[in-house]
């Protein structure tokens, strides 16, 4: 088991999460070329080599509820998932809406992510990395096979909230080893 990093650092609030210098620096820290990596939230980012926003206006690969768009990956395909959802049940109806999506009880229910959560644990290969954004430090975690490498708290301030970032590694298969290596 390896000792876990935590840091806590101030820097300006950003709705563009991945602009903010310190979050930028600790997803390059991870992410490698030869990943295959995934964004289901990725708004204007395009640092995953396959992006996915529900706002078709947005320019990603795939404009697709999330939980979709990470059900169309094979089990133990994906090298590197950054996960930056909506943080509250009440943004997640805002993001909706702002599409002209019914918002209806399946999407706005408690375990909105955790469905997304068990889809990142079947298809992240083990050795994988995911990069998970919110006000908690949940992550996928560890009954999912996933190891908390790294936390990084990122300050903004005043009343605003912090931004919690949680790294975790998918642990290798030891029952069976010619599943860690899948593609």
């Amino acid at each position: 088991m390896q000792k876990m990093k935590i840091t806590r650092i101030w820097e300006m609030p950003n709705s563009n999460t991945f602009e903010i210098k310190a979050i930028r620096h600790l997803i390059f820290k991870y992410l490698r070329p030869e990943h295959y990596s995934i964004d289901p939230f990725a708004n204007k980012s395009r640092i995953a080599k396959v992006t996915n926003d529900l706002n078709p206006d947005m320019g990603c690969d795939y404009s697709m509820d999330a939980l979709d768009f990470l059900k169309q990956f094979a089990n133990e395909s994906i090298d590197f998932v950054l996960y930056d959802p909506p943080y509250s049940l009440r943004q997640v109806s805002e993001c909706y809406k702002s599409v002209g999506i019914e918002v209806t009880t399946k999407t706005t229910q408690s375990n909105w992510k955790s469905r997304h959560i068990n889809e990142i644990s079947r298809i992240t290969r083990g050795g994988g990395y995911c990069i998970s954004f919110g006000w908690n430090s949940n992550g996928v975690g560890k009954v999912r096979n996933f190891e908390i490498i790294e936390i990084l708290i990122v300050a903004h301030g005043g009343s605003r909230n912090d931004t919690i970032i949680t790294v975790e590694r998918k642990m290798l298969n030891l029952f069976h080893p010619e599943i860690n290596n899948s593609r």
